[in-house]
């Protein structure tokens, strides 16, 4: 088990249809948290290069895909602000707020 130093909370939140479709609607900042609750949910990332931020919207749309997912979704990532390497947490079945 690693500790997570200088990590952050990042999250993407997609849309699907039947079709396969499937749509980044944004991204957003969630590490301010208290007692494992977010308090304050800041939009877009900034605190990850657009490349990354690219590339987790991308890794959210390619697991909605291969799992044929319908419907609302957030996708959950840790961001280490060390090695700028994001590591997957949860996919939750609606959009989180």
């Amino acid at each position: 088990m690693k500790v997570a130093s200088q990590s952050r909370h990042l999250e993407v939140q997609l849309l699907c249809d039947q079709y396969g479709n499937v749509a980044a609607l944004h991204s957003r900042d969630c590490s301010v948290q208290r007692r494992h609750q977010k308090i304050i949910e800041e939009g877009p990332i900034t605190v990850a290069p657009l490349e990354t931020v690219k590339k987790l919207e991308q890794a959210a749309r390619r697991l909605a895909k291969c799992v044929n997912y319908v419907g609302a979704a957030t996708v959950e990532y840790l961001y280490s602000m060390e090695t700028g390497e994001y590591y997957f947490l949860e996919l939750n079945p609606r959009l989180q707020v």
